[in-house]
């Protein structure tokens, strides 16, 4: 099994794929951040594996329900194909202690801080986590990966496609 083992990259999705609006959950709102494909097809060809995670509290506070969410992410694996890459999995907690749908006011193990998001793709894939990293916008991303035990990075000005090859520069020493 441990020939299966590969490393990944685990990607908040807003403000690290797509500017960061606030609720983002249709097509339309959308602004891929430069070289995003780019960056994720590299890591496709690195041999690693690309996954999301994402907090989408918009749920919980009724701006949009669990579909929307699910719809958003086709419509995004799709634009990734036509350029030549591809997310290997999704995870989204639609959970929030504050929120105002009753179903989905809680705190959540998937909700980051938290590391539930990751530690459940780990369970559902051949993931070597030593050699895997997050990067996210924010401390809670840093604090969900320092909790799965992978490397924590906060998203780089200089943008993903040059921090992801540095970050995997290392691998291959």
């Amino acid at each position: 099994m441990s020939d299966l083992l590969r490393p990944a990259a685990f990607l908040d999705r807003d403000g690290v794929l797509n500017l960061d609006i606030g609720y983002a959950h249709r097509p339309e709102q959308i602004v891929w951040l430069p070289n995003v494909s780019s960056a994720i097809r590299y890591l496709n060809e690195a041999g690693y594996y690309v996954f999301v995670v994402t907090n989408q509290a918009g749920v919980a506070r009724g701006y949009y329900d669990e579909a929307a969410v699910q719809t958003l992410h086709v419509w995004m694996q799709e634009q990734l194909r036509q350029d030549g890459a591809h997310v290997d999995d999704w995870r989204y907690c639609p959970y929030h202690p504050d929120g105002t749908v009753v179903a989905y006011r809680r705190d959540d193990d998937w909700r980051k801080p938290s590391p539930g998001m990751i530690l459940d793709l780990a369970r559902c894939w051949p993931i070597d986590m030593a050699g895997s990293f997050l990067i996210g916008d924010r401390a809670s991303d840093l604090e969900a990966a320092a909790a799965a035990g992978i490397k924590g990075h906060l998203a780089n000005a200089a943008g993903l496609l040059d921090q992801v090859r540095h970050l995997t520069s290392d691998r291959s020493k």
